[in-house]
């Protein structure tokens, strides 16, 4: 799906805007660690291997709930054991949670880490840790809809 940030929701070209405001990668970079630290904590019993993201360099776990229906709505919460990764973590879950299955398959997340210029900024391992997460979103979006 081609997508242009006019019709993206609002909520993502809001952390668009708010990305677009900061000068220079050290406030992105700092930005992002912000977004992390906001996330709600999981609990220690969500931490497990069925959570776990696989591909990713740092321990990352993704926990979702799923709604009602055929194209339910999907809710998603995550951690990190280091900072930037759980910062990235906040990144992903603002783009795809609480929005239903078959948007979330729809979502051009390479368009919005472009606006957000994370897709240049980003370590090889940070950028393949970011992408196992938002793969496996994305199959829990198809996997909803099945």
């Amino acid at each position: 799906m081609s997508e242009t940030n006019e019709n993206w929701p609002d909520d993502i070209q809001d952390m668009i805007d708010d990305f677009t405001f900061l000068d220079d990668w050290e406030e992105r970079y700092s930005h992002v660690i912000d977004m992390g630290k906001a996330l709600p904590p999981l609990q220690d019993s969500e931490r497990n291997i069925a959570t776990k993201v696989k591909g990713c360099v740092s321990q990352v776990w993704l926990v979702s709930e799923y709604g009602e229906g055929p194209d339910p709505i999907l809710s998603f919460r995550g951690d990190s054991d280091a900072h930037i990764v759980k910062g990235l973590v906040a990144v992903a879950l603002q783009i795809f949670s609480g929005r239903k299955a078959s948007l979330i398959e729809q979502l051009n997340e390479e368009a919005i880490l472009k606006q957000l210029s994370l897709d240049e900024h980003l370590s090889p391992q940070r950028s393949n840790g970011l992408k196992a997460m938002i793969a496996r979103i994305k199959a829990e979006a198809k996997a909803a809809r099945a």
